[in-house]
């Protein structure tokens, strides 16, 4: 390799002939030394986010809060053992890796200005000499001799930074492991509410990583599996058995089905049949063995690990025998469910099963009662007709909400797969759900984007805010209980009767409909330890028919006030359980009104905001003055931040989707470019801090950027230049929602078809082009198949989520009767 001092030599020659042109090349160098250095700056600080690496200069926060709390306190220490200090360490903790991930953000977003500032000085002066070149400027055209001296002393800088600081990383980073032992780091995402826990450093690393997190290819070194052969086998196994299915009930011929399943077979085979490497398969028995440990512990001290019901990646762990009493106290405390059964050693076979079997007995003879009338066709009766052999009885689960401080607060989640209501309440949401999107499309925001389009139409487009005009957001608080079978049926009715043309929905009858509505609210039961329990309002959140239940509800609940918000001018819309509204009025009449609405629907429990700014749907929304500014609501001391959603299926694929539509939301959502830039370093860190790679994220950020030719906007400040980016995803939106929209629509008719593999390595976008082709090509003239006619979402998903392994329930969630 040249050195600097061969290259000083060479230019040495020129110096007399070409001062100026010398002058001009030294100055570019300097502004490449500047700009590599500030490249390599910004990339330390964020290596320093996934290595959990803070700056020393950060530890300055520890010592002040703990010479805060020694001043404050007299007669306990940080070192004592009792499980209100232990509590107080746990608080602190939290609060110093969330101001240290604060501190960096910041740091992170002066390093970029600086960085873009140096490489458009530089690129600017690059520029510049090659104009000059071009228009033959005296004194400052370059030979090519020159050029070549130019172009090598640049790349040679480059590669000097490119090694001091992959030494640093080395060094500092990754391998410095003693100066880290005793220093709090970034933000973690697992709770810790006990103090009888015996996991080690790496135990606790493992779990931090969330519930979503798939220790990876568990498949691939399980036991039961000896050979590469059985391994795929495996991992086909559920496209194969969908495959199968999917045929028989289109009546595909045996000859044809069986021919397309094995040329996808063997695609499958030839794509995945790899081993895994030996260093990925110590990585897999490695964090196997951990898993195992993990869950030893937990039996061992008698403890509980559950995911948060904020649907956020993260765990709690606390005492088992706590988290029972709470689930039992809100149990008995609850007015939606019933105790209807308390089974023991002489009766839990006989009169479960006598009871659970009278219900399947009943279910079907009302089913057959309305085949005799008529009222439903008989081949959907035959699918809703129950079998007593398929039938499981679901066992309630609980998750944590973690939200309100200092108090664990418990959220139900009661699996519906194969139960007593499962298929009736799948055919009522097919049939209503469709009906009832339509009706309230006007008054409905299907999510925050779409919330930010129709307000900015209001106050930007139509210029309907006014300097006095409030905003009120009103949350309701029982949107999955709100009220007793009775009266959800009666309103259901209302509805259909007030927004159909005839009695009828789809040829079933108003009566009908009601009647099926009988039969899923009253036989919703389930278990929780030696007891049963039956629901008094609403039905098990996990199924879908109980969100459009409670959408129809609210549509009625909410006609008043709409009708009195359009009345003043107002702007109205609803998302799921939050509504927003603007009020051109005194605050005054507002509260009248809303105590009102509390008066005459006792029953709906909400809390309201009122004023020029308010947070709705995680947003920051204010009226300035008649004008209109909004971004993303991150609070610096929300417990969330820094921390990404739960997902199941495949991880990583669908942390990608996440923060592809996280970065699009980011643009929509925040009026100002400064507020855009902030949250998209919030991103880049969350998914740095929660161990995905510089290059995962940058890949996505480029991606993202690139989609409207516009890389240069990732660290511009140009409020003009972001309008017209912003208005592009707008746009954006605008397209994908009415592709939504067709899905949704093929779905609706029974077209949408889900197929799914178990997934670890391999060319997994190879696989799946490959077989959306056969499945062209195979089915391109079918009437029903064909890509005209129904659309095939093929997947991936893991089976050994740290959720499945550690959080699940000691009892099955569901067991047969």
């Amino acid at each position: 390799m040249e050195t600097n001092s061969n290259i000083e030599i060479a230019i040495e020659h020129y110096v007399q002939q070409y001062g100026i042109q010398i002058q001009i090349a030294q100055h570019l160098y300097e502004k490449r030394a500047e700009a590599e250095k500030a490249k390599r700056t910004l990339k330390e600080l964020k290596y320093r986010i996934f290595y959990n690496r803070p700056l020393l200069s950060l530890d300055s926060i520890e010592n002040s809060k703990t010479t805060a709390n020694n001043t404050s306190t007299t007669t306990t220490t940080i070192n004592s053992e009792t499980s209100q200090q232990q509590s107080w360490l746990n608080t602190y903790e939290k609060q110093i890796e969330r101001k240290k991930m604060n501190l960096m953000a910041m740091y992170i977003a002066k390093a970029e200005s600086q960085f873009y500032q140096c490489q458009k000085i530089f690129d600017d002066e690059l520029s510049r000499m090659w104009q000059n070149h071009r228009n033959l400027v005296k004194n400052q055209g370059m030979t090519t001799t020159l050029i070549h001296l130019i172009e090598r002393r640049l790349a040679l800088i480059t590669e000097k930074f490119r090694q001091i600081y992959n030494y640093r990383f080395d060094y500092y980073l990754q391998n410095d492991q003693q100066q880290q032992q005793q220093r709090i780091g970034f933000s973690t995402s697992l709770i810790i509410d006990t103090t009888h826990h015996t996991l080690t450093k790496k135990e606790i690393q493992l779990l931090n990583r969330g519930p979503s997190y798939v220790p990876p290819y568990q498949l691939s070194i399980s036991s039961s599996m000896t050979t590469n052969d059985e391994i795929i086998k495996r991992k086909y196994a559920p496209l194969k058995h969908q495959l199968a299915t999917l045929f028989s009930k289109y009546h595909i011929n045996i000859a044809v089905s069986m021919d397309i399943e094995q040329k996808i077979n063997e695609q499958f085979k030839n794509l995945f049949s790899s081993s895994l490497p030996s260093t990925l398969r110590q990585r897999a028995q490695y964090e196997k063995h951990l898993v195992q440990s993990i869950h030893r512990s937990l039996l061992k001290n008698n403890l509980i690990l559950r995911r948060t019901a904020d649907n956020m990646n993260s765990f709690y762990l606390g005492n088992l025998q706590n988290f029972q009493t709470k689930a039992k106290q809100y149990l008995s405390n609850s007015d939606s469910f019933q105790l209807i059964m308390t089974l023991n050693e002489t009766n839990q076979q006989e009169s479960l099963h006598d009871k659970f079997h009278g219900m399947i007995e009943s279910i079907n003879f009302a089913l057959k009662i309305l085949k005799h009338r008529k009222a439903i066709d008989p081949h959907t009766i035959t699918r809703l007709l129950l079998d007593p052999t398929k039938i499981q009885l679901s066992d309630m689960d609980f998750l944590c909400d973690i939200s309100h401080e200092n108090e664990l607060q418990l959220v139900p989640l009661l699996p519906y797969l194969n139960t007593l209501t499962s298929k009736i309440g799948e055919y009522l949401n097919r049939l209503l759900r469709p009906f009832a999107d339509r009706i309230m499309k006007t008054t409905r925001f299907h999510h925050d984007i779409d919330f930010i389009q129709k307000l900015n139409h209001y106050a930007c487009t139509q210029r309907r805010l006014t300097t006095t005009t409030l905003f009120c957001t009103i949350k309701i608080s029982n949107f999955y209980y709100l009220d007793s079978h009775a009266n959800i049926i009666d309103w259901i009715g209302y509805f259909l009767q007030d927004n159909l043309g005839t009695n009828k929905l789809e040829q079933i009858s108003i009566m009908t409909i009601k009647n099926l509505l009988q039969l899923f609210l009253y036989n919703n039961i389930f278990r929780y330890h030696e007891h049963i329990y039956t629901f008094t309002k609403g039905s098990p959140t996990t199924m879908p028919i109980t969100d459009t239940l409670s959408n129809i509800y609210l549509f009625q609940w909410q006609t008043k006030l709409l009708r009195i918000i359009k009345q003043n001018d107002g702007f109205f819309g609803r998302c799921k359980d939050e509504l927003f509204f603007t009020w051109n009025s005194s605050s005054n009449e507002l509260h009248d009104l809303l105590q009102s609405i509390k008066i005459q629907y006792p029953n709906v429990y909400f809390h309201t905001s009122i004023g020029s700014n308010v947070n709705y749907l995680n947003l920051y929304i204010t009226n300035q003055n008649g004008q209109l500014y909004t971004r993303v609501n991150r609070d610096a001391t929300l417990k969330e931040n820094y921390i990404l959603p739960y997902v199941t299926g495949h991880p990583k694929l669908m942390y990608s989707i996440w923060f592809r539509s996280a970065l699009i939301r980011a643009a929509c959502c925040c009026s100002l470019v400064k507020d855009f830039q902030q949250e998209r370093i919030y991103l880049e860190l969350t998914l740095l801090v929660n161990g995905y790679s510089l290059r995962f994220v940058e890949h996505h950020v480029q991606h993202f950027f690139d989609y409207f030719h516009a890389y240069n906007m990732r660290y511009l400040m140009d409020q003009m230049i972001y309008e017209t980016f912003r208005q592009h995803w707008f746009d954006f939106i605008t397209m994908k929602n009415e592709s939504q929209e067709m899905t949704q629509q093929i779905d609706d008719n029974g077209h949408l078809i889900r197929l799914n593999y178990l997934y670890e390595q391999g060319p997994r976008c190879q696989f799946n082009q490959e077989f959306y082709q056969l499945w062209s090509s195979c089915f391109k003239n079918h009437s029903r198949l064909s890509e005209e006619k129904s659309k095939v979402i093929l997947t991936t998903k893991h089976v050994h989520s740290l959720n499945v392994l550690l959080a699940q329930s000691k009892l099955k969630h569901q067991e047969q009767v």
